[in-house]
């Protein structure tokens, strides 16, 4: 599963166990990704509280989120984030297997609205080159209607995303979806 020690939900307790159990009402089970963060609690308990800041955004719905997640982990190399946000796409049926084939070849395709689909790769070009950004991005997104907490917030969970593919491929964290 991961060549670090963790927690298996059968065992957990305290603020694990109820981490654990926050996950399984949402996924159904608890993944190998999520166990991962059992070997230190306060952490999990860290990114537990920002998952549920994103599941309730007000204006950055889930197939921006999912996508955003599933690019920047390509961009990363990481096969875990990469299957898992796809499984989440196709099996929520926001997209089909080949239009995440599409997108993953061309994020430009991306069959979001225009507003969403603009700050898809502001927060890929972000990831990708940070130096590069600049303020007519900012003024672009603006436009179309985005506050700047929430060009803040989408950032944020693209390069929090790239901290969890680190963390994934540095603790070979086992596919198990």
């Amino acid at each position: 599963m991961t060549i670090v020690q963790t927690v298996s939900p059968e065992q957990a307790t305290g603020k694990v166990a109820e981490i654990y159990a926050q996950i399984e009402r949402r996924f159904g089970r608890v993944y190998a990704g999520f166990q991962l963060y059992s070997a230190s609690p306060e952490l999990m308990a860290q990114i537990a509280g920002q998952n549920a800041y994103y599941a309730q955004h007000p204006s950055l719905g889930f197939p921006l989120l999912a996508l955003i997640r599933m690019l920047v982990s390509q961009q990363n190399d990481c096969a875990y984030c990469i299957g898992f946000n796809e499984a989440m796409l196709i099996g929520q049926g926001v997209l089909s297997v080949e239009q995440v084939a599409a997108v993953k070849a061309d994020p430009a395709s991306a069959p979001l609205p225009e507003r969403d689909k603009a700050m898809l790769l502001f927060v890929l070009k972000g990831c990708r080159d940070a130096k590069s950004i600049g303020p007519a991005d900012l003024d672009a997104l603006r436009g179309l209607g985005w506050s700047d907490g929430d060009i803040v917030d989408a950032l944020f969970h693209g390069a929090r995303n790239t901290a969890v593919d680190i963390m994934f491929d540095a603790f070979k964290v086992a596919n198990d979806f």
